[in-house]
């Protein structure tokens, strides 16, 4: 994609988000502080409108162009529900299970578009998964200052950068758009993404894995699993144990080892870079490993003890001595 448009989503992700602090300030669409949350002050939401601006016009320049028509036109429909939904419970919030239901039609037109372009059942079926997941996981994750907008840039980058596929330069858009915003977002944040943009960054990451997916024989999909580790095993553990537990896994809650961290460390800051950190070293394992040809076996074992050490970790910070107090914000 040439320079001067990647210039342009970044000013369009940070332009919408200037505008969208001053309409959530003069509407009051402020997220107060309280015990599940980790500001100390009110902080307006929906800053994400900017990027999804962002991806729905870069996605519709590309669809004139793309070799995918019917995978880049169903995620474009699909991102749009999932932004709509979330933008309407910024205002307002809804139930829970509305989100969900209108996020699963999204994520059946994202399965369809997948099928209709390769003709693979299984890919639609990964494409439905993937979807449902990771936009939950976004949201979920979405927690402390600046961790859900670098983990979608690097995520985005990486694909951008090292797959050649045809929705590659919307990888890109992502992550330029999601570059803009991101200085409102940094600690202490003027912004938040707000469920228009969490739910967006993680409903588009499963739509660029899907065509990445599509383009690669079976046996070298589990590199790909690497780069959104940090949030799948952050999330997938968290919520798990909350099942586990018996409580209402869909309420607001403070449990991630993420905030766990922050409570701990004082800054969000710290917890954001480590978890950028992880996200790079898990890039480069992923570029090493997608060069290792011919070694199907070997490299599922190396993805598998990526995730366990990363399950160890997880672990460790669940620890009583990472019970701490609330860390400004």
């Amino acid at each position: 994609m040439p320079i001067p448009w990647l210039l342009a989503w970044l000013a369009i992700g940070a332009g919408g988000t200037w505008l969208a602090r001053r309409y959530a300030v003069r509407h009051q669409l402020l997220d107060a502080p309280g015990e599940r949350r980790a500001h100390t002050v009110p902080t307006p939401r929906g800053g994400g409108i900017g990027i999804v601006v962002a991806l729905l016009l870069s996605g519709l320049w590309l669809l004139g162009t793309t070799t995918e028509p019917f995978a880049l036109a169903a995620a474009l429909l699909g991102m749009t529900l999932v932004a709509a939904v979330g933008l309407v419970d910024d205002h307002r919030p809804l139930s829970p299970w509305w989100r969900l239901g209108v996020q699963a039609i999204a994520s059946a037109l994202l399965a369809a578009g997948a099928w209709l372009e390769t003709g693979d059942a299984v890919l639609a079926l990964v494409a439905f998964a993937l979807a449902m997941v990771l936009t939950n996981v976004w949201n979920f994750m979405d927690g402390i200052d600046g961790i859900a907008a670098t983990q979608a840039i690097l995520v985005a980058m990486a694909i951008g950068l090292l797959h050649a596929g045809a929705m590659s330069p919307w990888a890109l858009a992502l992550g330029a758009a999601t570059l803009g915003f991101l200085p409102f977002n940094v600690p202490k944040a003027r912004i938040f993404l707000g469920d228009v943009g969490s739910g967006t960054l993680g409903f588009v990451i499963a739509a660029l894995l899907v065509q990445v997916l599509a383009d690669l024989p079976r046996t070298q999909w589990s590199p790909w699993l690497l780069p959104p580790s940090a949030f799948l095993i952050d999330a997938s553990l968290t919520l798990a144990g909350r099942i586990r537990r018996g409580e209402q896994w869909w309420t607001p809650h403070a449990l991630h080892a993420y905030q766990r961290w922050a409570r701990v460390a004082g800054s969000h800051g710290i917890v954001t870079a480590a978890y950028a950190g992880w996200t790079v070293a898990s890039i480069a394992l992923m570029a090493f490993l997608n060069r290792w040809n011919g070694a199907g076996d070997g490299v599922l074992v190396v993805v598998a003890a990526w995730y366990i050490g990363g399950t160890g970790i997880w672990l460790l910070l669940q620890g009583p001595q990472w019970q701490g107090k609330g860390v400004p914000r």
